[in-house]
């Protein structure tokens, strides 16, 4: 028959199908077993490992929310950036001052002798390494300055080194040549750069600029300050000093810059919507891993976390909490001003009608529903802790689980595919015995078929 491969040659019998046959049929419902296992683990694990990320989001985005302390719905403005900015944070408190900047606090800058052959000058001549130490307060950074090095291989050497703690050189070059200048991000006095070792750069330095302290006046009273970010003078609000004060042109006193730290319906808004959108994104995650599909057929297909009692938990936990009266004002739930949940999806909106009247005569109480111990961000954290510690939480312990469900998978695949190698071989060889036997059994009656017709043509000549 045209195709068809014939293995047994004794006994014209396709073994090897036959022998491929018995293997699969043994393997089957085995393998089947291992298939659908190790699916339903790799879904689990992955769904689970979504929910952990947004799970993490959510609680990333409740930290920063109480650090912001934005719901105090308190916003801070400058009357002149170019003087200085202002942000709010705890402890701030409505009210205005005026602000007078005679002085930017400034760092120190250092300049080396000038190299007469420019950046490439060779600043090591010898044949050993020297070192250069770059000293400031009660920091010292060493350098290496490998023989036949550079001014430029100097140069960035302490920017690959030392950058990420503000220390920065630069190669100045004018007529006369090139000179390595040294300054760094701390300002302040006392923050003075020298330079010490035994590279040669240290003799022959000179003084660019000799730091120097912020000083300002916050309702006329003096204030110093060694950096130009000030976070102490006022509680709650920290100062970015941007520049010194204007003076008019015709002389006289210069103009002060009024800070001010007053409520905002838009600033306490946002916040809430900023919760509201954090929220969703957690109940949107667990609604994808848990959706019934309806296939064309009328099939159910179930998401890989649907039923799930562990997701079941984690939700039913911050919606308690979400549910939860709270704060010590007139407002208590999120519902009296206007933070509303769908009752199909379970995601939340903002009623902009009701929540703009609230915040107009109530912002103290949506503030005291969200902030402070025992407010809605601190009690939606402390409801998933359990569930998102790394290596003991919940979903941490599953992820495990299931991670060792598929190792252990992996074991029963090898230990399946070695036992069809055996059984094959051992197959194979009972098969190719049966068609030896076969062949022997033919060939002997071959043998006496042959003999009888001899026998019966002598006869038959008789």
């Amino acid at each position: 028959m045209a195709g068809t491969t014939v293995s047994g040659v004794g006994s014209n019998i396709d073994t090897q199908a036959i022998v491929a046959s018995l293997v699969a049929a043994e393997k089957a419902p085995k393998q089947t077993q291992i298939n659908n296992q190790t699916l339903k683990a790799t879904t689990s694990l992955s769904s689970i490992g979504k929910i952990q990320a947004a799970l993490d989001a959510f609680r990333g985005a409740l930290d920063n929310m109480k650090t912001a302390s934005s719901f105090s719905g308190l916003t801070g403005s400058s009357s002149d950036e170019k003087v200085a900015t202002v942000t709010t944070g705890n402890g701030a408190a409505a009210g205005s001052f005026s602000l007078l900047v005679t002085q930017l606090a400034t760092a120190s800058k250092l300049s080396t002798k000038v190299f007469a052959s420019g950046a490439s000058s060779v600043v090591n001549a010898g044949a050993a390494p020297t070192t250069l130490n770059i000293k400031q307060g009660t920091n010292t950074f060493a350098v290496s300055v490998p023989a036949g090095a550079t001014l430029q291989q100097v140069r960035d050497s302490i920017n690959s080194q030392y950058a990420n703690q503000g220390l920065s050189a630069n190669i100045v070059t004018d007529a006369n040549g090139s000179r390595m200048v040294l300054t760094s991000t701390t300002t302040g006095v006392g923050s003075d750069l020298t330079l010490t070792g035994d590279s040669g750069l240290e003799t022959g330095t000179s003084i660019l600029a000799t730091p120097q302290n912020a000083q300002y006046k916050l309702d006329g009273l003096a204030m110093e300050s060694k950096t130009n970010t000030i976070a102490d003078a006022v509680s709650g609000v920290t100062l970015k000093l941007t520049g010194a004060s204007v003076v008019p042109s015709g002389g006289g006193a210069a103009t002060p810059t009024t800070i001010s730290v007053a409520a905002s319906s838009a600033t306490l808004k946002s916040s809430v919507k900023g919760f509201v959108d954090s929220y969703n994104a957690l109940i949107k995650a667990a609604n994808a891993e848990t959706q019934v599909t309806t296939n064309a057929d009328g099939s159910v297909t179930s998401g890989a976390l649907t039923g799930d009692a562990s997701l079941r938990s984690m939700l039913s936990a911050v919606r308690t909490e979400l549910n939860a009266m709270s704060g010590t004002g007139q407002l208590k739930a999120l519902s009296q001003f206007g933070v509303q949940t769908d009752q199909k999806t379970g995601l939340l909106s903002i009623n902009d009608k009701l929540f703009d009247a609230a915040a107009l005569t109530n912002a103290a109480d949506i503030n005291g529903i969200f902030s402070g111990d025992t407010g809605l961000l601190a009690r939606m954290k402390s409801a998933t802790d359990s569930f998102a510690l790394s290596k003991t939480g919940v979903f941490a312990a599953r992820s495990a689980t299931l991670t060792d469900s598929l190792t252990d998978l992996k074991k029963q695949q090898d230990t399946l595919d070695a036992r069809m190698v055996s059984l094959q071989t051992s197959l194979t060889a009972k098969y190719t015995a049966m068609d030896s036997l076969v062949a022997r059994l033919r060939a002997q009656s071959d043998s006496v078929l042959a003999t009888l017709n001899a026998l019966n043509k002598s006869n038959s000549d008789d």
